[in-house]
């Protein structure tokens, strides 16, 4: 549904992992809500047609957000650009199953650069440009950075620390007029996601733990991210939203009756 909101009109977004799930539905939120969108990913997707009512407002780049000098070079580009960089929204990351005797060191570093270092580049390289445009940075983090999962032991650590690395953040770099926040979704319907959703004994077994019903959309991340970003946000800062259809409100114990 396109918003009638114009937030982020004459404003610049990043938004990493675009390609599909909530990145795309984050860069399409923020488009329809007039900003010029740059649309990373490793891999080109559908990004271009889907955002090609952009025109000149949007700006496609592939690579890698592990490598600091593509993500360099991305920010460059788009504040030569567009003129500006107002809002990251670091949403790319990778998960994987297993416990720590289980994961390899390789799979290991891997999650780690992805989830953490990669936002890390990406910050580092637009933090002059978020100082000059009172900007915000939106991270995607899980409600498996708030607590942890069985046998996801590399994914729940990568999510604590982007958790953690938030909230460091938020309180350096708030007096230099810079907000960092991030949502932490549970399961969202996505590809990443498909394999849990389909698997029938898990999805029952979800379906005991949240409280509304159902999993979550992509579009309603991707609200709470322009929420975030927002100046309607403007006092909020160093804060982990959950988006998980009420799974903190637990105290984890099952139903007794």
């Amino acid at each position: 549904m396109t918003s009638p909101l114009t937030r982020f009109a004459d404003k610049t977004v990043i938004v990493t992992g675009a390609k599909s799930g909530i990145g795309a539905a984050a860069a399409r939120r923020f488009a329809d809500e007039g900003a010029n969108v740059v649309a990373f990913d490793l891999e080109p997707g559908s990004m271009a047609e889907d955002l090609a009512d952009l025109g000149e407002r949007l700006m496609v780049k592939v690579g890698d957000t592990t490598d600091v000098d593509t993500v360099n070079g991305i920010v460059a580009d788009a504040a030569e650009r567009f003129g500006s960089i107002d809002v990251l929204i670091l949403n790319a990351g990778i998960a994987d199953f297993g416990t720590l005797p289980e994961t390899d060191q390789e799979t290991w570093n891997k999650i780690m650069d992805v989830n953490v270092n990669g936002p890390v580049h990406f910050i580092r390289a637009a933090l002059p440009h978020l100082k000059a445009s009172g900007g915000s940075v939106v991270m995607t983090s899980s409600v498996s950075g708030l607590g942890g999962d069985w046998g996801m032991t590399a994914y729940n650590t990568s999510k604590g620390a982007v958790t953690n690395l938030v909230r460091s953040l938020a309180i350096d770099h708030g007096k230099e007029g810079v907000r960092i926040n991030a949502v932490n979704p549970s399961v969202i319907r996505t590809a990443m996601t498909a394999d849990v959703i389909e698997n029938k004994t898990v999805y029952g077994n979800l379906m005991q733990r949240i409280p509304l019903g159902r999993v979550g959309e992509p579009d309603e991340v991707a609200a709470a991210m322009a929420f975030l970003a927002s100046d309607d946000a403007r006092f909020i800062t160093g804060v982990n939203l959950p988006i998980d259809g009420g799974v903190g409100a637990s105290n984890g114990q099952p139903p007794l009756f």
